[in-house]
């Protein structure tokens, strides 16, 4: 490994905040990944709780079932990284405010529900905080496939997507499927932040 290069990678990525809109199986995933990789600043954002059904793709456990998800999962991360500095809001994002808890962030990531919340958080969040590079996905559902994943940019949007998948709605979401694109979306803010230098 090289040592060098691995302690600028931790200085940086220790410097740096992002923030998660969503922490259901996208955002869950993604944060634990970051966590691991050594950011030093997390904002959560979501209004739900962990339900059983969410454990066959989020990064929650049995025992945490009914606690509020932002919660739940600022416990998982602490577990994985105490060093992390992690602030919370256990509140649900309403169009004309998407943008406020994402003022800190360097980098931004759209982990979202519903294809409407999804299409008026990044309007919102294009618009109001337009020089923040923002990350989304789309076409999380099914198994399979890997090689159809692209990132398409658009200015400061960075889309993970898959533009064959079917919908949440037609198809299943499944933990593989759903941990890749978290990932793959991880694996993009840390190259927003740290360059293409590889």
């Amino acid at each position: 490994m090289n040592i060098e290069k691995a302690e600028k990678i931790r200085k940086k990525l220790k410097e740096s905040c992002v923030g998660i809109a969503g922490v259901g199986g996208l955002g869950s995933n993604a944060a634990i990944s970051l966590a691991r990789a050594g950011i030093g600043r997390l904002i959560l954002v979501d209004f739900d709780s962990v339900e059983e059904n969410n454990l066959t793709r989020q990064y929650y456990f049995r025992d945490q079932i009914g606690k509020v998800k932002v919660e739940a999962l600022k416990e998982n991360i602490n577990k994985v990284n105490p060093w992390l500095k992690i602030d919370i809001f256990n509140q649900k994002l309403t169009v004309g405010s998407m943008d406020e808890p994402f003022h800190d962030a360097d980098v931004i990531v759209e982990a979202l529900d519903s294809a409407l919340a999804k299409t008026s958080f990044i309007e919102e969040i294009m618009q109001k905080l337009p020089d923040k590079p923002l990350v989304a996905c789309s076409g999380v559902a099914g198994y399979g496939n890997s090689d159809r994943i692209e990132t398409k940019r658009i200015g400061n949007l960075y889309i993970c997507q898959d533009e064959q998948a079917r919908s949440s709605d037609d198809d299943v979401l499944m933990a593989p499927r759903v941990a890749l694109m978290a990932n793959w979306e991880a694996n993009i803010v840390l190259e927003l932040l740290l360059g293409e230098d590889k």
